[in-house]
Formats: structure tokens, sequence, C-alpha cells
């Protein structure tokens, strides 16, 4: 069955339904949570966590960087507002935590321009090793700052001045309330920053970065961006345990501050915000009930920690991604009640206009668009391609053939920018392109798509498209964390024009990894071309189809070909023969030959060299 059409953006029926019912929960928690025997003091620690959870939520669940050294931002931002308090400096208590929140922030820039030059196993070693570093410096060379092993204590609790009114909050009950107004606070900023376009951006990231890169946004900028917001939510949250506690305490840079967010993370479920709140929910009514009631003493974190194993094991989406899968499987299981299954058609392509090309500034050779001159790459002592001069005029359909490890992948990589040449130059609509990086290349109107597919499976097939339209639309890096996806003008219609072109309207709303094959080749050229691309690149686009959706495809192809230059490999020569004008035939790295189809068929080197000397 399938979905009506959403916009590019997904509005949602209820746009502020999860912003009301955290409000509604926020002031229902002191009314419910002590009939469950929670006590004032560990629900305001668990505010406190569930906000440090919900920028690390951003970090790892959202952009997929795995980071085990919050402890550090969550310390300095905190120590930074207890040192301003207790010393006199400031008196307000909301302005030195501002000032501890952006003091993490600028923290956090300098961590990140360091550890994310790393990525995977790296960069969570590197997050490890600074924190420790964090802790070495708060507890001697920086200890008669930061109380050293004693920490800070005296830390007030905050005077809210308003014209006309003044509160002075207290503790316990009194202190949840202006907790539980911080932490609503972090939501909704939280909320807007996911559905923002950076917001989607990240998600893109974490599913597949490299692709998000060749689509034209600068993936090192989104990443940095992602981990400063966690370290300003760090701080925040550090700021505001010394406010809860009348003290900052030295523990709040050690490893073990790291790892039990990690833990409450993932015990909640990764990649929801609410996540981290309710993994500390969990993780501190226990620690409580363990030792306090079953008076178990230190051995609460051997219970916990068996717990911790048996939920990641069984739970691997942890607790609340447990509950929308039985939601989901609850749905699926109506719907296949509801109705027949049926039989799926060959999805028929459609020869919908194309798109044009995006209208970039400057004039380049009347008839050339691309140009490469003794185009070189070496791998050590293998040479793939040597010395090739190729030229592509403008509205040319170029194709490109030659037997496996004639260098053809190579040759399309260089000509992206995906790895540099030895030597030579490219050339794109005078502009040389030369060591260029792939962001800057697809930025300017020249990108490909992949052999093998680079799709973000765990999105939908019209947030793909969004992602590849954002970057057309908005550039390789832009800070608009608070906007509205839907008030980005063409975004909508970018979106839903390529879904036509591709004829993956009726599957607009299906996550790509529930896509059959040929719906995902479909989709793989549709990235490229939601970027609006002068040249497209076409690596194999027949690959591992049927016939049947061989012939769609090539419909496809010969759609999108109209008023737009573009260059396509595929083993499949009945195919390019028909689709292409020009064919250039690559053998042993070399430029063997070129001309028309009907040359290259008769062409008896060519016949010799990739047809093994068949003859009609």
């Amino acid at each position: 069955m399938s979905t009506p059409p959403r916009s590019s953006a997904g509005p949602r029926r209820y746009p502020f339904l999860v912003e009301g019912l955290t409000a509604l929960g926020l002031i229902a928690g002191p009314f419910v949570l002590p009939l469950l025997s929670f006590a004032p003091n560990t629900v305001n620690q668990i505010l406190i966590w569930g906000l440090f959870g919900l920028g690390f939520d951003i970090l790892f669940g959202f952009t997929g960087l795995l980071s085990f050294g919050q402890s550090a931002f969550f310390g300095t931002g905190g120590f930074i507002a207890a040192y301003l308090l207790t010393q006199n400096i400031l008196t307000s208590v909301p302005l030195a935590l501002l000032i501890g929140t952006v003091g993490a922030m600028v923290t956090g820039v300098i961590v990140g321009l360091i550890a994310l030059r790393r990525t995977g196993i790296y960069f969570a070693m590197i997050t490890v090793a600074i924190a420790e570093m964090f802790y070495f410096l708060e507890n001697s060379p920086l200890s008669a700052w930061t109380g050293g092993e004693n920490g800070i204590p005296g830390v007030p609790t905050p005077i809210i001045v308003l014209p006309g009114f003044t509160w002075k909050v207290g503790t316990g009950w009194a202190m949840y309330n202006f907790l539980a107004i911080c932490l609503f606070v972090g939501v909704v900023v939280a909320l807007r920053i996911v559905r923002s376009p950076v917001g989607k951006i990240l998600s893109a990231i974490r599913d597949n970065p490299l692709r998000a890169e060749a689509l034209g946004h600068s993936v090192a900028a989104y990443k940095l961006t992602a981990f400063v917001i966690a370290a300003g939510y760090a701080g925040l949250a550090g700021g505001l345990l010394g406010v809860l506690q009348g003290f900052m305490p030295p523990d709040a840079f050690s490893f073990d501050t790291s790892g039990q967010l990690v833990m409450q993370t993932a015990i909640g479920g990764v990649g929801t915000l609410f996540g981290p709140l309710l993994g500390a929910t969990v993780w501190l009514f226990l620690r409580d009930f363990l030792q306090s009631t079953l008076n178990l003493g230190s051995a609460w974190k051997l219970v916990l920690g068996l717990v911790f194993v048996l939920l990641v094991c069984f739970l691997r989406r942890g607790l609340i991604g447990g509950l929308v899968d039985l939601y989901k499987l609850a749905c699926h299981r109506a719907e296949v009640e509801a109705e027949a299954p049926e039989e799926t058609p060959m999805p028929i392509v459609t020869a919908a206009e194309p798109m044009p090309p995006k209208h970039r500034d400057g004039d380049f050779e009347a008839g050339v668009i691309l140009k490469a001159t003794g185009l070189t790459k070496r791998y050590g002592g293998l040479l793939a391609n040597s010395n090739i001069d190729f030229t592509v005029k403008v509205g040319e359909l170029r194709g490109i053939i030659g037997p496996n490890g004639a260098g053809k992948s190579t040759f399309f990589k260089m000509l992206t920018c995906e790895v540099p040449p030895s030597s030579g130059t490219i050339v794109f609509e005078d502009k040389d392109i030369t060591g260029k990086g792939v962001t800057e290349v697809c930025q300017l109107g020249l990108t490909k798509s992949y052999q093998v597919n680079q799709l973000f499976t765990r999105l939908t097939v019209r947030e793909n498209l969004t992602i590849a339209a954002l970057a057309e639309l908005r550039g390789k890096f832009r800070l608009d964390l608070f906007r509205n996806p839907a008030k980005i003008k063409g975004l909508s219609e970018q979106v839903n024009h390529t879904l036509d072109l591709v004829s993956l309207t009726a599957r607009a709303d299906t996550t790509v990894s529930a896509l059959a094959y040929g719906e995902k080749r479909r989709l793989e050229i549709g990235l490229a071309l939601a970027t609006s691309p002068s040249l497209l690149l076409l690596d194999e686009p027949l690959a591992g189809m049927s016939p049947s959706e061989r012939v769609a495809t090539v419909k496809l192809l010969k759609s999108i070909a109209k008023g737009r230059t573009m260059i396509v490999i595929d083993h499949d020569m009945d195919s390019l023969f028909e689709l292409v004008e020009w064919i250039t035939v690559l053998q042993e790295g070399k430029v063997l030959t070129e001309g028309t189809p009907d040359q290259i068929k008769n062409d008896p080197v060519v016949k010799e060299a990739y047809l093994g000397g068949l003859h009609e």
C-alpha cells in the first residue's frame, strides 16, 4: 500500500506534538514520580543527565561519532561556572552557566579540530586520551582554580530576577522546576536542530559520509558542528550539576562520567534524543534501588552491568527502539490482515521533462565542457592510467568501454576528483579542477553515480534526494540550525521532480533498505540528478539489473540526457551503443580508439582487444 507523497521536508501532522508531550511529562513529574519512590535529588540528576545526553545523541545517534571524551566538556563548563560564582566574579547563576557553556563550546572547537582528523575507533581513542588529559589538568596543574581533589564548594542556587518578578530557586522539588525548564529548552533546541537542514545532513553523514561528501556537502565542517553542539550541552549540564549539588565535584572530568553517558544512551535508545533521559532514569533508579533497598553496596555496579549487557544483546536499539519496533510490527500485521497481497508490477519509467542543469556564473570555451590532458595515475609500481587525453563537448553523450582492468573506474574517479592524478590536468568549464576535492567539483556542477550503490540506507527515498538537493541549494556548508527545510525555496519542487523523473514517487516515503535492487539503482542515479549537474558521469548504471529493468533504465537515461552532458561506463554493449553518440575505448589504462557506435562495432582492433576477436 503506497502512501501519499509528502513534501521533501516531511511535514508532520502535529508539528509540536513532541514538545507538548515533553512539557506535560515534566509538569506531571513532581506529582507522579514520588508515587514511584523517586527521590527529588535522583529526579534532578536524571534531568541533568538527560540534558547531557541530548548533545551526545546529536553527536553519536544522528552523526555517528562515538566520543568517550564528553566528560572533558562536562567538567569544563561546570568548573568555569563554579569558579565565576564562588570567586564573586559573577553573581548571576544563569550568566555563569551561559559563560561555562560557551567555554565548553570553544574547547569543543579546539578538541574537535584535532580529534576529527581521524574516524572510527581512532576518533574514539583520541577523545578518551583528551578526556584523561583534562582530568589530569584539573587535579594537578590547575588545582589552584579547580580545587583539585576537593572540587569547588559553595556554588549558589539560582536567583532569577525579572522586571516585577524574583524567583529564588530552592532545593529538592523546587530545584526540579528550574532544571525542568532547562531540559525543556534543551529538548526544543535539539528538535529544531535535528529537523533542520543541518540535522538532515548529519543523519546522512552517519549513514554514508563518503556519499554525503560526493554530493557537495562539507562533511568535516558538519562533523565539527555536531561536536561543538554536543560540547555545549555537556558544558551546560556540568554547570547545572554544580548548582544542584552546591559544589563542583572533581569526578566530573573522570572517564566514568563519559562511560556512564554512553551506557545510558545505549540503554534508552540511540538516535531518539529521549533515549539518554530514559537511560538515565533506569540507571539512577536501579542504582538507588540496588544500594538502598537491596543493600548491595558497591556490588550494584555488577548487577547494573549485567542489566546493560542483556539490554544491548536483546534490544540493540535500546528501550525506545524496542518500543518502536513493536509498534511497527503491530501496524504491519494490521495492514497484512486488512489487505490481500498484490503483485507489484514492473514500474514504467515515464519520459518526464528533465531538470535543467544548475546555472553557474562565468563563461567557458564554446563547445567544450571537460578536457583532460596527459592524465596519469600510478599506485606505486602499478600504472592504472597513462597519458590520457580526453575532451567532451557540451550536450554530448559519451560512452567509455574497455575490458576489466582497463582503468575505467580509476579514470572516472580522477575526473570527479575522488582521487588525485599523478600527473596531468583536468579542466571543467574552463576551470582547472586538478587537485580539488570531490565536494568542490560537485558544487561546480560535475557529479557521478556509483557502480556499487552508495545510498543513505536508513533514510527514506525522499530524504535521500533531499540531502542531494540541499547541497545544490545551500552550498557545501551553512549553519541554518533552526531553519525549516520546507521553507527553502525550490527544495520541494526539485525533490518531487526527481522522484517523478526516476519513477519513485510511489516509493517516496519508503526506507531505502526496503527497496528492490532496480529501484535502488534508479535512486542512485536520482541522487546525482538532484544536484542539478551540468556534467553527469554514470558508472555502470545497468550493473546487476534484469533484462526488463535494463530496458526501463535505458529509457530513463534517454530522458535525463535531454539538454545535459553525460558520460557513461557500462558493460551492456547493446544498451550503451543505443544510448550514446561517441565512444572512447580504454585498454591497459590508455585510450585505444574513439568513434561512433557503428565505427566501434566494426573496428577490428576493438574486436580483438575488447570483444575477444569475435566477428558478427
